[in-house]
Order: C-alpha cells, then sequence, then structure tokens
C-alpha cells in the first residue's frame, strides 16, 4: 500500500515548484531538488505538480474533483448491481424449476 504523505507537504512540494520552475534549465531538475529538500521522491513531487496543473486549468485532464466523483459513482454502481444480481439469480432458479419441475 503506498505511504500516505501529509497533505502539507504535497501543497508545499506544489508551491515550492510553482515559485522557483523560472530558476531552474527543466521540469525534473526543480521536481529533483524540491523532493529532495522535502524528503519525497522525484516522482512524487511530478504527479502533484502535474495534478495541481490539471486542477487549475493549466493543462487539460481529469480534475480531482472529477476523479472523485468518478470514485464515488463506480461504487455506487457496484452496490447497485450487488443489490440486483440477488433477486435476478433468485428467479432464474425459480423459472428453471417450472420448466423441469420432475427433477
Amino acid at each position: 500500500m503506498p505511504k500516505k504523505i501529509d497533505p502539507a507537504v504535497r501543497s508545499q512540494a506544489v508551491r515550492l515548484v510553482t515559485e522557483h520552475r523560472s530558476a531552474y534549465s527543466t521540469e525534473r531538475a526543480v521536481h529533483g531538488q524540491v523532493a529532495e529538500s522535502l524528503g519525497v521522491s522525484r516522482e512524487s513531487v511530478r504527479r502533484w505538480v502535474s495534478q495541481h496543473d490539471v486542477d487549475t486549468g493549466v493543462v487539460a485532464g481529469v480534475t480531482s474533483d472529477d476523479r472523485e466523483e468518478l470514485r464515488r459513482l463506480r461504487a455506487a454502481n457496484k452496490r447497485l448491481r450487488e443489490v440486483n444480481e440477488g433477486p435476478q439469480s433468485a428467479t432464474c432458479c425459480y423459472l428453471g424449476e417450472l420448466e423441469h419441475p420432475h427433477r
């Protein structure tokens, strides 16, 4: 299971990257420096900044709010499917007995 990072660390990483982008030649360099200073992985910083860019509309993609809504809807859909499967399987068994009463 992934390690949970304090949301304050995430927001600090994003803030540091956005503030210091112009001081570095590449995004990779700024991500690496911020990651090292905060004690997290460069990839984590890259993903947090990338999601922040999507959430703020800088880059196209699925926002955090949309992703959470999809997760909630999929869970609700799964629960509804499970609720509907019970009566359907019982109906199929009952109909099967009616077609072949002498089994």
